[in-house]
């Protein structure tokens, strides 16, 4: 049986503009994930990165500007590489599950850049293929 997969761009817009919203929602937990080295309060980066996010997922809907927004995206994903990594290293003392939430974090930035770059290129990708755990990239129909 063949499994169909969402049109790559779409479904990374709607995770882009559901994290964007968060961080507006509930910013607090995004707060702590902010590197102190940046100038500025965390409040501040998590509002802008919020905005970033909504912004990019409407880039990445509208037909016309989805190349820039998936390059937008994978710039964006590895910008917030170092909260990801302030996270792993802040749960270091937590429960196991905590710290395998935190340190799962990391490697998950790899597939969502590579996504980005799908959306970007106007390929279909699937972050997963079951039966090999590769990505797959396909030409668009």
């Amino acid at each position: 049986m063949q499994v169909r997969r969402p049109r790559a761009a779409p479904a990374l817009a709607v995770l882009l503009a559901g994290a964007g919203i968060l961080h507006f929602v509930v910013p607090a937990p995004i707060d702590a994930l902010v590197p102190t080295a940046l100038p500025g309060g965390p409040r501040l980066w998590t509002l802008l990165s919020g905005a970033a996010e909504l912004a990019v997922a409407v880039a990445i809907a509208m037909p016309r500007t989805r190349r820039l927004g998936g390059l937008a995206a994978a710039v964006l994903f590895v910008a917030v590489f170092p909260g990801n990594v302030k996270m792993a290293i802040d749960w270091s003392d937590r429960s196991l599950p905590e710290q395998a939430l935190a340190y799962g974090r990391l490697p998950l930035q790899v597939p969502l850049v590579l996504w980005a770059l799908a959306v970007h290129r106007g390929t279909q990708w699937a972050p997963s293929d079951r039966s090999t755990g590769t990505g797959t990239v396909t030409p668009p129909s």
